[in-house]
């Protein structure tokens, strides 16, 4: 079964939820949610994640693994209940200890790393409402991310007794919750499609400070040394080596991580149940091809994932790489519609409007480029490529005056993020283009 499974579509259950209770009776015997983390080395960003939990936990839980700076102190001046657990290479052990711990009817992990959205609380609070859900996918913003804005995780769970996380490395109760519901068929896991978490490990500054790379490559083997045909396991190890070739430029790594993903697509064909790990596989198989410069096995591996049943918002990263790669090989109608589909799954991803805007003006379609652009710059004002590339669409349109006023902002943007180059190459472009115009 699926790390992932998704029983259950929050949306459609959203109308029901609304109908309960918003408001939760909390007695002294019975707290409502536990929050449960555990940390080390953790001073830079806990105190923005123990300050959004605030409004909802009623017990949040810290479980420090060997701290050297001020993450302890920062617990204690929130009130967390404190805990210390000797670090054993083994993030199951860990968070089965944090929430062995918990004394809510609910919990939710969460990482240091990590904000619960204010405005989700209504729906966590409805979600807790009901009776026959076991536990819940959560929507995360990834922020500084550079394949999908989203993804979702199981992260909100009863408190029950049989919950327990399983793998040494991207640990999850997804076996736990397989289990109970073949026991107990009634419970429900539901998706909340709406953002819950941000996260911002995936800042590139973030995980070069904690070497995070090699750490998670160290225990991904040694947890498939123990279960070799672990799927889940089997694709993000491939991811890693993918993700690091741009670093590396090591072609044999590479093809290594598409043996991994070869292998891991052979435990999950013709498993619906598995549709997510699935997704992740041809995601990563259609970047790999890419990186070497397969243009075509690329295509296919993406549209591969996104035909597979999962929630839309989950297949975006699938949607911009095959938009791209429609691009390059000048297949503009298909090209604008993954771009366009982008922005009806994620209207507030400044990205996915910058890349259609890229598509219609290839197509030709300048007018509606300049709308593109012009929403991009809306949701992300110090977007510089946006701001760059509807100077370029205002120019071919004959709106020189507005075009330059769109460049001299993009230059003023490309120095701010020490893009130098881009912005003395825009600056050069742009002094002999005035003069002309």
């Amino acid at each position: 079964m699926s790390r992932k499974q998704l029983k259950q579509s929050f949306s459609k259950q959203s109308k029901n939820a609304k109908k309960s209770k918003s408001v939760l009776t909390r007695s002294p015997q019975q707290l409502q949610l536990s929050a449960c983390l555990i940390v080390k080395n953790e001073e830079k960003r806990l105190a923005q994640c123990l300050e959004s939990l605030k409004p909802i936990a009623d017990q949040i839980i810290v479980v420090d693994t060997g701290s050297s700076d001020r993450t302890v102190a920062i617990a204690k001046q929130y009130g967390c209940q404190l805990f210390y657990f000797e670090w054993c290479d083994d993030f199951s052990q860990a968070r089965n200890f944090a929430i062995a711990k918990a004394k809510g009817k609910w919990i939710l992990i969460i990482d240091a790393d990590e904000v619960l959205e204010q405005a989700a609380i209504r729906v966590l609070e409805d979600v807790m409402n009901y009776d026959d859900c076991l536990a819940v996918n959560l929507l995360r913003t990834e922020i500084g991310a550079k394949q999908s804005p989203f993804s979702l995780v199981l992260r909100m769970f009863r408190n029950h007794a049989a919950i327990r996380f399983f793998g040494i490395y991207h640990e999850s109760i997804d076996q736990s919750i397989i289990d109970i519901q073949k026991q107990e068929p009634h419970w429900q896991v539901l998706n909340i499609e709406a953002p819950v978490l941000s996260h911002y490990g995936y800042i590139e500054s973030e995980i070069q400070s904690k070497q995070k790379s090699e750490f998670a490559k160290k225990l991904m083997e040694k947890h498939l040394q123990q279960f070799p045909n672990d799927s889940y396991m089997l694709n993000k190890l491939a991811a890693l080596y993918t993700n690091n070739y741009n670093q590396h430029n090591n072609s044999s790594e590479l093809n290594y991580a598409i043996q991994l993903m070869v292998q891991g697509l052979s435990q999950t064909q013709n498993q619906i149940e598995q549709n997510l790990t699935t997704y992740e596989l041809y995601l990563h198989l259609g970047i790999a091809y890419e990186q070497l410069g397969e243009k075509e096995l690329a295509k296919n591996a993406y549209i591969q994932a996104i035909s597979l049943q999962i929630p839309e918002v989950s297949k975006i990263a699938a949607y911009v790489n095959l938009g791209t790669i429609y691009q390059e090989l000048n297949q503009n109608i298909e090209a604008i519609a993954c771009c366009e589909q982008v922005t009806k799954v994620a209207p507030n991803f400044a990205q996915g409007y910058f890349n259609y805007g890229v598509a219609l003006k290839t197509a030709g379609r300048m007018s509606e480029a300049i709308g593109a652009y012009e929403r991009a710059i809306a949701l992300e004002p110090s977007y510089a490529e946006a701001h760059q590339n509807l100077g370029v669409a205002l120019i071919k349109t004959g709106y020189f005056t507005k075009a330059i006023v769109a460049f001299t902002k993009s230059i003023e943007l490309h120095e701010l993020q020490q893009n130098y180059q881009a912005a003395e190459l825009l600056r050069s472009w742009l002094k002999e283009f005035s003069p002309k115009s």
